[in-house]
């Protein structure tokens, strides 16, 4: 299938919403944490998928802030499976020179898990491929709101003019301040809704829905979406007969 994508048209930056662990554990009469722990195959092969066809960014919806409602069980399964999964990737992530972040609300994570996730952010920091960015506790709204806050603080401390507010100066008060803004956004499946991810950044997005189950992405898929994203014309609101040239 890689034989079959433009290597000249391959998204810099993917986002991933990785959807369908509940559902898929339920159809085999397991708990919901059975579905998240047989999810860090599809984690793995989206992150050697992606850097193998050089893609720079690839960030994974990991937690989101309504994720923390969810039945106490589940949470704390989720927050072991993390601690544990950041701690089993990192010689693969110093093999293939690939740098890990973070966006979010990372300071409300469980001690144990929040110092393994800046203790891999710090080790392959030094990293030149691949950025897999986790987006943990995080929401949309949320961002956008602290990045409010932050333009509100600069401006009364007299740092900023509301007149010099752009959307560079939002983009750059965003948790993915200096990252590009993803091409391609996939979502597993079979939902149709974005739920509260990146909403500044998918502005101008290409979508990709797939009747896939998280624990069920593979490889092939990664590039099916890809070669999908290659069919398409992207305008950014120009007409067609502007873009061609």
């Amino acid at each position: 299938m890689k034989s079959a994508l433009d290597p000249n048209r391959i998204p810099r930056h993917i986002a991933i919403i990785m959807d369908g662990n509940g559902r898929w554990a339920k159809k085999k009469g397991a708990m919901r944490i059975f579905g998240h722990r047989h999810a860090i195959k599809a984690v793995k092969d989206s992150i050697e998928g992606a850097d193998n066809l050089g893609v720079k960014y690839l960030t994974l919806f990991s937690f989101s802030t309504e994720n923390w409602s969810r039945p106490q069980e589940e949470v704390n399964g989720l927050m072991e499976l993390l601690v544990k999964t950041i701690t089993d990737e990192v010689p693969m992530m110093m093999k293939n020179n690939i740098q890990l972040e973070s966006i979010g609300d990372v300071d409300s994570l469980p001690k144990s898990a929040y110092e393994k996730l800046m203790e891999a952010k710090n080790t392959t920091s030094k990293n030149t491929g691949l950025t897999v960015i986790l987006a943990l506790s995080y929401s949309g709204k949320w961002e956008l709101t602290q990045a409010a806050k932050r333009i509100a603080q600069k401006i009364s401390e007299g740092k900023l003019k509301v007149d010099e507010i752009t959307e560079d100066v939002m983009a750059n008060h965003l948790e993915t301040a200096g990252i590009p803004d993803p091409e391609l956004m996939i979502r597993t499946s079979g939902e149709h809704r974005l739920s509260n991810f990146l909403l500044w950044q998918l502005a101008y997005t290409e979508m990709y829905f797939t009747p896939v189950l998280w624990p069920d992405f593979r490889r092939e898929h990664l590039d099916a979406a890809i070669s999908d994203y290659q069919k398409r014309e992207r305008r950014f609101g120009k007409t067609g007969e502007q873009v061609k040239s």
